[in-house]
């Protein structure tokens, strides 16, 4: 849980240069490497993208200029370190749907953060083969794809029960040195009923949980 002072909360009338610089994979990845793994240099940014750093210092320029990155220290004669300023970006879905920019940005966001998902399933794989996580992380870890029915107004109470117990966990787990970064990919996705005889508009999930972590 990320309290409402470590967000950067976009306006879609307010913040409409902050959204069209933003609508950029690669800035929008920088951002969240900064945010998951700390301050790093252009340099270090384009090892981990694959980008030359002239392309990663200039689009840290950019989320510089829109205060979604700043310096972190300074080193005299040594290239300068950069650090996200907010620990998470938030918004009002109802009010980026009204222009074509600001959907714009909520679509390609949400893409990036299935990416990190995947990036991230790798890399946790990784971490238990190579032993840098222990043997107690293997039986909570998994992904879950349920399929339940429900209102918008149930919908609305799971996020708040989601957020309520994810910052009382956070609070309780803040001292303990067996905590661990933990990516938690949320996704509530209503889709409307089609017809039983119609392509499908995507692949149809399994619909069960991978791992019971009960």
């Amino acid at each position: 849980m990320v309290s409402d002072e470590h967000k950067r909360v976009l306006d879609p009338e307010q913040d409409t240069a902050a959204l069209k610089a933003l609508t950029h994979p690669l800035r929008i990845r920088l951002l969240g490497l900064l945010r998951q793994d700390g301050p790093a240099t252009a340099s270090e940014l384009a090892v981990r993208t694959g980008e030359s750093s002239a392309s990663t210092s200039y689009h840290l320029r950019v989320l510089a200029k829109y205060a979604f990155v700043a310096e972190a220290e300074h080193r005299d004669g040594r290239e300068r370190r950069w650090q996200a300023v907010h620990a998470a970006t938030a918004w009002s879905n109802k009010a980026m749907g009204a222009t074509p920019g600001s959907r714009a940005y909520v679509s390609l966001s949400r893409r990036a953060q299935i990416q990190h998902l995947e990036a991230s399933l790798v890399r946790h794989e990784a971490d238990i083969a190579d032993g840098r996580l222990g043997q107690e992380w293997v039986e909570p870890s998994g992904i879950g794809d349920l399929m339940p029915r429900l209102t918008p107004e149930s919908l609305t109470e799971l996020w708040q029960v989601l957020d309520r117990k994810l910052e009382e966990l956070t609070a309780r787990d803040a001292a303990d040195p067996r905590a661990v970064q933990v990516v938690l990919l949320t996704a509530g996705l209503p889709l409307a009923q089609r017809d039983p005889g119609a392509e499908p508009a995507a692949p149809a999930p399994a619909g069960t949980e991978a791992e019971d972590a009960s």
